[in-house]
């Protein structure tokens, strides 16, 4: 997967509130979704998301990725 689409993989993680309802979305397996984000988190030296069994939030670090990821997106 490119960078390109690892961003797009990150926004539909942000705005479906899951790593499932991302990959539904896109029509990419949950698996693939995984391997983006993680990707993602190591070419950018940290975590984006806090995540629990329960939960999915963003970090700081990935609220502010997400307005730079919508804004190159948008271009």
């Amino acid at each position: 997967m490119d960078r390109i689409q690892e961003m797009e993989v990150f926004v539909a993680v942000a705005e479906a509130g899951s790593f499932a309802g991302a990959g539904a979305r896109m029509r990419i397996s949950p698996q693939a979704v995984t391997r983006a984000i993680a990707s993602l988190e190591e070419r950018l030296g940290g975590r984006l998301f806090n995540r629990t069994t329960r939960s999915l939030g963003l970090t700081e670090a990935g609220a502010r990725f997400l307005e730079s990821a919508r804004r190159l997106l948008a271009d």
